[in-house]
């Protein structure tokens, strides 16, 4: 079976864990690992004033697990994140936990309805 691996990522050097998630899920299975970082408009591009240095650090941990990066600006996130499930033939997608309960738990839910009949989704939780 192919797996295609989506892993959601933000500016954070704490992404690397959910990385490596994917990369153990993808494990010897055909397929491809996918990093993405959707950043809204109304933030700064990686949702800090070190840009180039986030955008730098995901480029090079992409290149250490053999994925490809994509980076895209967005006003809805979760619709972008639908368009590049079906686009990459996404069968995983790797979240973190956020700290924020409810309302994570809103978007983990209405992500996983949109894509259930594709795509299973995985809360990596916070360490």
């Amino acid at each position: 079976m192919t797996k295609n691996v989506m892993v959601c990522v933000t500016q954070q050097k704490t992404c690397d864990r959910l990385i490596q998630y994917g990369h153990e899920l993808l494990n010897d299975a055909k397929g491809e690992l996918f990093i993405i970082h959707v950043a809204h408009y109304q933030f700064k591009f990686l949702g800090n004033s070190k840009e180039g240095e986030a955008l730098e650090y995901l480029y090079e941990r992409a290149m250490a697990y053999g994925a490809q990066l994509t980076v895209v600006r967005s006003n809805d996130v979760q619709d972008t994140l639908v368009d590049l499930v079906n686009k990459y033939k996404i069968t995983h997608i790797v979240l973190g936990e956020s700290g924020e309960v409810t309302e994570s738990s809103n978007v983990v839910q209405q992500l996983s309805n949109r894509v259930k009949k594709q795509a299973q989704v995985i809360v990596v939780p916070a360490v």
